[in-house]
């Protein structure tokens, strides 16, 4: 029965991963519009006062374990939905896939952390395998505009080129944070051939459409916390296979994110021992 399952799911993907999809006006103007509501939650986070961290707006003993879970090296990962008037991650002809993860990093420092975060040329470094090239458009202050192609390989192989515009801001001496913006998300035809023709954005199968990250990081406790919270767009899923496809679709941006901040830590923590030799 369970091979019977897969093979149901295989064949469904392979043909979903087939068949082309549209990024609609209206569907950007629902992602807008959830983004506006996830960015004011945010923004009022970050005021002196705010609940800077994720663990920090959980009740006591909720919040007690999950910094156990992360001080003993576990990546947090949970699923967010913004709520409000008017707001749900319910958008039509597509997906809002909304996440937010946390690591401990142990005997590091702010001073350490952000100038890697910064380092927009080491981003295929930091994110491999999902990210494979990257490099720094422009910088100006605090403001950086970048360059990622991403490689998905689920149910078929997808490579995207994408730009992004990042700020960097400061809450006191030891919390700071970037909110990094997708500008350009176009899928390569040929996979094969990443620097080959792209599809016109908002044209191909629709992996991807947007992608939005907001990190934060904050000194403490022997070490640096680093939260990226994640908000991305995708094409819908066929009437009537949401019930078969839902499962493993949403599973790809937990599982990415949860693999980024792994790796992030890996870099950081090699990076401190390369210097301190």
């Amino acid at each position: 029965m369970k091979r019977n399952f897969a093979l149901i799911a295989c064949l469904v993907s392979l043909s979903l991963a087939s068949t082309a999809a549209e990024l609609k006006q209206k569907t950007t103007a629902a992602f807008d519009k959830y983004v506006a509501g996830t960015e004011a939650r945010i923004n009022s986070e970050l005021r002196p006062g705010g609940t800077f961290l994720y663990m920090d707006g959980l009740p006591t003993d909720a919040m007690k374990r999950s910094y156990d879970k992360l001080m003993n090296g576990e990546v947090l990962v949970e699923k967010l939905e913004t709520r409000g008037l008017g707001l749900g991650s319910e958008v039509p002809d597509g997906m809002v896939h909304h996440w937010i993860g946390v690591i401990f990093i142990p005997g590091v420092t702010l001073g350490q952390v952000v100038p890697i975060m910064q380092d927009y040329d080491r981003r295929a470094e930091l994110y491999k395998p999902e990210v494979t090239a990257s490099h720094l458009i422009s910088h100006q202050g605090n403001d950086y505009r970048f360059f990622l192609r991403l490689y998905q390989k689920r149910f078929t192989t997808a490579v995207f080129n994408t730009e992004y515009v990042t700020h960097w801001g400061q809450v006191d001496p030891q919390k700071m944070y970037s909110h990094s913006i997708s500008t350009k998300i176009a899928e390569v035809r040929d996979s094969d051939r990443p620097d080959g023709e792209e599809w016109p954005v908002g044209e191909g199968r629709g992996y991807l459409w947007r992608l939005n990250t907001y990190w934060r990081f904050e000194e403490k406790g022997g070490g640096v916390y680093m939260q990226c919270e994640a908000l991305s767009l995708t094409r819908d899923i066929p009437f009537g296979l949401g019930w078969l496809l839902k499962p493993l679709v949403t599973k790809i941006p937990r599982e990415s994110l949860h693999r980024a901040l792994g790796q992030t830590r890996t870099v950081v923590l090699e990076n401190k021992k390369a210097t301190s030799l």
